[in-house]
């Protein structure tokens, strides 16, 4: 149990500082080992990053795929990640997560209320050398987040801006598809029906969807899960200091709803603090596009500052910036909200279809939309180096919008007039009027869109392939048989749709060695270690597949969790550096 000295001090053994899946999964694996662990987290809700995301994590050679008859082996999947991984290509690191990533799934599945769903993802580069079309990762299952009681308050809520009037949908139910076929079918519309009584009983119970899905229901479920084992999630409680002495990490003081209070942690101190998304400073420095005065809109949570980084500095730890692609990027739009506020949408789904293209202020594509949102993004970065603005905008005709949508614009019946209205979207009845009205290049887009015609009226994207990959189909249109992701524009009135750049977390980070230890040096500083988005990538700067966050998160959060404890496999690698190359 906690001990609370006369002063008011608190004593665990192991100290978590933040309550993403970092450090709730690191929280939980040594809470089973026996330890008493305390979670603080500075915001009023718990769940961090992982609350706002798709809930995937990418876990080669995972029972679920096994369970499906999926072919993969082990080696096919660590031959992915060193083509993937390239200069940065950990072999230790690499290695302890193929091995342990299994076992992580089964631990919680086994010992928690974490449950898991396989899915049918291709990997992000299927074609490449170890790449296969499915099995590699799962997602969250659904979950009623009513379970939480009274903390159900406390949980992060989605992003709001992917949701409708709060209720979440999973792209791979039959969500999506009964809402957009509502007006066409009696069957959806009946459907929907029943959604919306269902979730409208919710709002007016709970004031929010309790029917969660994605990273909302895996951080409701990590939650659960550590609550149920009396682990303290201290919400509205930042760390405003480590306590080193002696060159070792001994606890941290915070500051809460008490006041300002020392915590000792026997065992270790956790930095779980989400990256530096937000952290204005160091994004400036790090991000290609920032480092040019250029614009950044993060989805991430606000509180995503870089406290982890800062602290582990002060400690004697290192931060350094490494990798080309710093950020797992992803092309978003500002969505005006009214009183000069903006949300953030996150192109995830409208890019892969049909009729759908991007081009840069100068009217010309310069990548197949298609591809990830991480290679969409690092392509938008290389296209627009030599212009302050890092955008693309999307562009359509009338009847893509109304079958699609684009961005947070819905398909029909949802009206698009108050989005033109906005500036969300702009119009016009010609590509020429479009392109004054979006400020593109009117003669280069006019070029592109004859040019693209060409190929799209026979099903292909003669310039960058679109739609030659199963990962590109697999997000598609898969009705449009000539291909799903391509298809011509066709008369007007014309749609364009101004996309910026943002990220879903940082890929660099702490330097740490396998089982999370801070690097002072070539050395760890004794009782220090960081998981999640504070510690750097076992990615190296790049997205192989969905899931390639979470999934490694996880995996080393218990990974290090077994490592306080003294238990198991963590212990052999923990002199194993991941490194810089400085």
């Amino acid at each position: 149990m906690t001990t609370v000295t006369r002063s008011s001090d608190l004593a665990c053994d192991v100290l978590v500082i933040g309550s993403g899946a970092g450090g709730l999964s690191t929280a939980i694996t040594a809470k089973k080992q026996g330890l008493d662990v305390i979670v603080v987290e500075k915001e009023a809700c718990f769940g961090g990053t992982t609350a706002f995301s798709g809930g995937v994590l990418w876990i080669p050679g995972n029972r679920h795929a096994k369970d499906a008859g999926i072919a993969d082996t082990r080696a096919a999947a660590r031959t992915y990640m060193r083509h993937e991984t390239g200069a940065f290509f950990d072999e230790a690191a690499v290695d302890a997560f193929l091995d342990a990533g299994p076992r992580m799934i089964d631990f919680f599945e086994r010992e928690t209320e974490v449950k898991f769903l396989p899915t049918l993802y291709p990997d992000y580069h299927p074609d490449a050398p170890g790449g296969v079309d499915a099995g590699r990762s799962v997602v969250a299952a659904p979950f009623d987040a009513s379970a939480l009681g009274a903390d159900l308050a406390r949980l992060r809520p989605p992003l709001a801006t992917i949701t409708f009037i709060g209720m979440m949908f999973n792209s791979s139910s039959a969500d999506l598809k009964h809402f957009f076929n509502a007006t066409k079918s009696p069957a959806s519309a009946w459907y929907v029906a029943k959604r919306l009584a269902s979730h409208l009983k919710e709002l007016a119970r709970y004031r929010r969807g309790v029917q969660v899905t994605s990273g909302n229901a895996l951080a409701a479920r990590l939650a659960k899960s550590a609550l149920d084992l009396g682990i303290p999630i201290r919400t509205n409680t930042g760390a405003k200091e480590l306590i080193v002495k002696q060159g070792r990490v001994y606890g941290a003081v915070v500051h809460g709803d008490e006041g300002e209070q020392r915590i000792t942690a026997r065992r270790g101190v956790v930095l779980a603090c989400g990256g530096f998304s937000h952290d204005v400073a160091r994004i400036a420095a790090a991000y290609p596009h920032v480092k040019r005065a250029g614009a950044h809109c993060s989805p991430v949570p606000a509180g995503n500052t870089g406290d982890g980084a800062r602290m582990a500095e002060r400690a004697g730890g290192r931060v350094p910036i490494r990798y080309a692609q710093p950020a797992a990027w992803m092309p978003v739009s500002r969505v005006p909200l009214g009183d000069g506020r903006f949300g953030v949408f996150p192109h995830l789904l409208d890019r892969y279809k049909p009729g759908i293209i991007g081009v840069t202020r100068n009217g010309r594509r310069f990548t197949n939309e298609a591809n990830s949102y991480h290679d969409v993004g690092a392509a938008m970065i290389e296209a627009c180096k030599s212009e302050r603005e890092t955008a693309m905008w999307l562009v359509c005709d009338h009847a893509t919008i109304r079958k699609y949508g684009l961005g947070f614009a819905k398909p029909a019946p949802l009206p698009l007039g108050p989005h033109l209205k906005s500036g969300y979207l702009a119009k016009g009845r010609t590509l020429a009027e479009l392109a004054r009205n979006a400020g593109i290049d009117a003669a280069g887009l006019e070029r592109t869109v004859r040019e693209y015609n060409a190929g799209a009226s026979r099903g292909e994207d003669c310039e960058f392939g679109r739609g030659t990959t199963s990962f590109n189909r697999y997000l598609g249109d898969a009705s449009h048989e000539a291909n799903p992701c391509v298809a011509p524009l066709g008369n007007g009135p014309y749609y364009a749709l101004k996309v910026v750049m943002g990220d879903l977390g940082t890929f660099d980070g702490i330097a740490t060695n396998t089982v999370g230890q801070v690097l002072g040096g070539a050395d760890p500083i004794p009782g220090l270690y960081a998981v999640g988005n504070d510690r750097a990538s076992v990615m190296g700067g790049n997205y192989p597949g969905a899931g390639i966050t979470l999934g490694p998160i996880m995996t080393f959060g218990y990974l290090t969790g077994l490592h306080i404890a003294g238990q198991g496999e963590a212990c052999a690698g923990a002199t194993t550096a991941i490194r810089s190359a400085a």
